[in-house]
Order: C-alpha cells, then sequence, then structure tokens
C-alpha cells in the first residue's frame, strides 16, 4: 500500500468553523478563502465532509481554514429531528468535526445572532473551552453595526471573546480575518515566514453524540491543506501538486478509492446515493510525489437531477474535472459500461482531457467471471483504445499502487514539446510508408508538420488541401505520430490547414 506522509512546508496553522446546521459556516468559508468552492444553501444539512482551503492576503501570513458540517445535539440526532440532509450521517459528520477540533489551532464558534443563543450553542461552546485550544465566538448573520449590541447582548452568557460578521453581506469580514491572524500570529511575528506550532492538547472528551471508532489499519491522519481552486501554471507547474479528480455516477465508490489510497477515513463512506455533495481537495504525498485529490459529487443523468444542490455538485464535479490535470473516471465494474459511464467517457474524449478509467469492486468477481467482467469492459472501451483503463479495489487494495505511476506518465506525455525538425523527418518516414489515399481525382500533399500547443498536444498538418484528407488517414497519422513519440494515453489533436506555399521549417 501506498504510504501518506506530511508535505514539507505544510505547517501554516489550521482554524475550524463549527457550529449547528445552517449557522452559515459554508458561506463564511467561502467569504474567507475568496472562493467558492463550498456548496451554500438555505436547507440544513448541506456540508458533510469537512472542507479545506487557504486564507491568504498580500504582505500577511497564510493560514488554513476547514469548513465542517453541522453538529446536531444528542437532543436532536434522533433521525426524526435531525436536519433532512444529516439524516443518517450523524455520526460521520461528529466524526470529522471531531478530526477538524484535533488538528486546528484555533475553533470558531460560528452561532446564527438572529435565532439568539440556543442549548445547542451552549453545549458546543463548554465542550470547545475544554479542549485548551483558543475558541474564538462568531456571531454570524449580524448586518450592520446598528444591530451588534441587541443581537450579541445574550451571548455573553458564553464568556468567550466574539465578533459579530455577516458572511452573506461582507460585514466585518476583514476585522474577523485580522481577529483570527492576531490570535494565530504573535504581533512581532505577524509577517514572518510560517514556522511549525507546537500543538495544543487536546481533550480526550468526544464531541457532543456517539463517534464511529476508528479502523486499526488506519494511519495516524496526516494535515490535508485545501487550495484555492487553481491551475498548476498558476503556481508553477514544477512545484504544484498533481491534480487528481475522481469523477463518476453515484455510488461507484470514488469516496472509498480516496479513503484507501490516503490510509484513513478522510471522506464520509455511505451506500446511499450523494452522500458527497462538495468537491474536496485532500493533500496527500505519496512514494514521493505531493497529490491533491479532488474528491466529487456522483454525476447521473441531466434528466434525473431535480434537485438544486445536486445540480450545484453535478456542476462542481464537472467544474473540478476540467481544472485537474488527470482525472480518474471511476466505474463500477459490478454494473458494466453504463449509458452515463458512457455520456461521460464521450464528454471527456471530445474535451480532450487527459483522464484514465478505474473500474472499481473487481473484488466482487472471482476467477473465471472476472476474466469475463474485464474482457467485457475492455470490448465495450475499444473506442477510445489510449485511455489507460485500471481494474482496481478500493475495499481490498488491487491495482491501487499502479494509479499514481500511471497518472504521472500521463501528465509527461500531455507535456511533451517535440521540436520541428524532429516531426518533419519523422512525418517523411511515415508518408513514405503509407501514402494518402486518393480522392475524387486528387491527393493531399503535405508541406511541414509543426506542434502548435502542449496540454495536449496538438500537431498541425500543412497540406495543400485539407478536404482531401479522409478522416481514416487522420486516424492513421495519430497512431503513428503515437508510435514515433511515445504518446500512449495523452489525449491528442491532429489539424489540417489548406497551404499552397511550402512552409519553411527547422
Amino acid at each position: 500500500m501506498t504510504a501518506r506522509i506530511p508535505l514539507t512546508g505544510e505547517n501554516a496553522p489550521l482554524v475550524a468553523l463549527l457550529g449547528r446546521p445552517n449557522v452559515g459556516k459554508s458561506t463564511l468559508f467561502n467569504r474567507l478563502i475568496r472562493s467558492r468552492r463550498a456548496i451554500t444553501h438555505d436547507r440544513p444539512g448541506i456540508t458533510r465532509d469537512r472542507m479545506e482551503g487557504t486564507v491568504k492576503r498580500r504582505g500577511e501570513r497564510t493560514f488554513l481554514l476547514v469548513d465542517t458540517g453541522g453538529v446536531t445535539p444528542d437532543g436532536g440526532r434522533a433521525v426524526r429531528d435531525a436536519p433532512e440532509g444529516l439524516r443518517g450521517f450523524e455520526d460521520e459528520v461528529l466524526a470529522q468535526a471531531e478530526a477538524a477540533v484535533r488538528d486546528a489551532e484555533l475553533l470558531c464558534l460560528v452561532a446564527d445572532a438572529r435565532d439568539g443563543l440556543t442549548p445547542s450553542d451552549e453545549r458546543l461552546a463548554s465542550f470547545l473551552r475544554r479542549t485548551g485550544k483558543d475558541v474564538l465566538l462568531v456571531l454570524n448573520k449580524v448586518d450592520g453595526p446598528e444591530n451588534e449590541d441587541a443581537l450579541a447582548a445574550e451571548f455573553h452568557s458564553l464568556g468567550l471573546p466574539f465578533v459579530c460578521c455577516s458572511a452573506a453581506h461582507g460585514h466585518n469580514v476583514r476585522e474577523l480575518e485580522d481577529e483570527l491572524r492576531k490570535r494565530l500570529f504573535p504581533v512581532h511575528d505577524r509577517h514572518a515566514a510560517p514556522s511549525a506550532t507546537p500543538a495544543t492538547p487536546v481533550s480526550s472528551e468526544p464531541l457532543p453524540g456517539p463517534l464511529p471508532a476508528k479502523p486499526a489499519a488506519f494511519t495516524q491522519p496526516v494535515h490535508a491543506a485545501g487550495q484555492r481552486e487553481e491551475t498548476d501554471d498558476e503556481a508553477g507547474a514544477d512545484a504544484a501538486p498533481l491534480r487528481l479528480a475522481l469523477l463518476g455516477r453515484p455510488n461507484v465508490g470514488k469516496s472509498s478509492l480516496v479513503n484507501a489510497l490516503l490510509g484513513e477515513a478522510r471522506m464520509i463512506v455511505s451506500e446511499k446515493e450523494g452522500t458527497t455533495r462538495d468537491s474536496v481537495d485532500v493533500r496527500a504525498r505519496i512514494n514521493g510525489t505531493d497529490i491533491v485529490f479532488v474528491d466529487t459529487a456522483g454525476v447521473r443523468q441531466p434528466a434525473r437531477v431535480t434537485d438544486t444542490v445536486e445540480r450545484f455538485s453535478v456542476n462542481s464535479s464537472l467544474k473540478s474535472s476540467s481544472k485537474a490535470r488527470v482525472t480518474l473516471l471511476v466505474l463500477d465494474a459490478a454494473q458494466g459500461l453504463t449509458r452515463q459511464d458512457k455520456r461521460l467517457v464521450e464528454l471527456l474524449n471530445e474535451r480532450k482531457t487527459p483522464f484514465m478509467l478505474l473500474a472499481n469492486k473487481t473484488d466482487l468477481f472471482k476467477g473465471d467471471a472476472r476474466r469475463d467482467n474485464e474482457k467485457e469492459l475492455q470490448e465495450a472501451l475499444a473506442f477510445i483504445p489510449h485511455v489507460p483503463l485500471l481494474f482496481i479495489s478500493a475495499a481490498t487494495g488491487r491495482n491501487l499502487d499502479k494509479i499514481v505511476p500511471l497518472a504521472l506518465e500521463l501528465r509527461r506525455e500531455c507535456s511533451l514539446r517535440i521540436g520541428t525538425g524532429l516531426l518533419n523527418r519523422a512525418m517523411a518516414q511515415v508518408l513514405e510508408r503509407h501514402r494518402p489515399p486518393g480522392v475524387k481525382g486528387g491527393r493531399a500533399k503535405f508541406f511541414y508538420l509543426t506542434q502548435a500547443e502542449k496540454d495536449p498536444p496538438t500537431f498541425v498538418f500543412f497540406v495543400n488541401d485539407a478536404d482531401l484528407v479522409r478522416p481514416a488517414y487522420a486516424r492513421s497519422l495519430e497512431k503513428a505520430l503515437r508510435a514515433l513519440f511515445g504518446i500512449r494515453h495523452a489525449p491528442m489533436r491532429v489539424n489540417f490547414r489548406s497551404s499552397h506555399a511550402r512552409k519553411s521549417g527547422g
């Protein structure tokens, strides 16, 4: 099994947002990281997995922020009382919140000032005080300074320092960010380079409500730093981690696969469809490679997506795939290639997205049944011969160690740049062996070949008349280019441009 270790330099302090459902934690999270990463909705219980992001400001030190799901008290944990979005996930959401408390250096208890002080707020405040960590009360939904005194009055009884703000309208959010930095960094070290800060001992008392025991096989959790959704080119392609987005239908095992690759229960896993809603970044180092796994919500057929939250989730999934360096399209081997799987394959192939196929749940087959299942899938995917297909099992670990090396190879091929002289010498050899066929009394005459772009590799043939190049011959040229330059798996564009004058090139 691949090892997961802390990343060097990953020592920015972490701030955790905790509170009841629907107090505005995700809206505040988005406002502070200056990106609409977390899905926000008036419906309570939208956030389940914890999501991490980076809070940056020019000239100031960076810190990390984690958004958690709403914590329900014991009295509200009964299925009939819990918010609809949390029903059946109470223990898992609590476990995610507990992990955030353990990793964070500063805890923010977010409360809805308009609702006033509730018993849930009091119980959470009591628990957070006993952790021995610094706790800041954030009174959200205070739309202006004229309302602060009235709305904050009853919260004084908690005995916690507080900041009034409105995440939705931006009131006092900058002041909240200043207060967080003031508490995280000493005044004399406010603008210095980040340094590791010793963790504060955490109370052994669990959050309200029973929590599932952590499997003994899991490694000690490693702090996974979220980032603003940025491309590798923005941060420098060499220095940026490899972003791998997991895409697929609901319940094919994407979150289980992330957990298996990381060696910890980082994502909530359930047999219920739609468990994952946000696109969640989880950073790790595997065998010396910095990776950001992006777990996404399941993508169903458009006609079946009627819920607004699911529509947001699906849009976020597709957007995450477009921003990733490599997309891991996860299939359910037991169900074969479904219509929706094929739609996703065709979409990625049409967009020339670098992707690989992972057929999960192969542990459900044994012997001849497994061989027959694999052969059936290979035949169904024969129309995309360049796309790699791995048969895996998140449950047993089968072939999981091959995923990252294959993704790195795919990424290397996408970045390939071939010199013009080498291309044209190779083209001459190909044309000599396989002349273009005649079309309506004419024949394509090739003048020049160049690589116009990379990511993906894009090649342009200059010919006397592009209409004389038949699709079958164009495919044969692409196949020849792949064989000559070792481009086995990367998507490729081959274009033909009419030109009546021979081009000169080196």
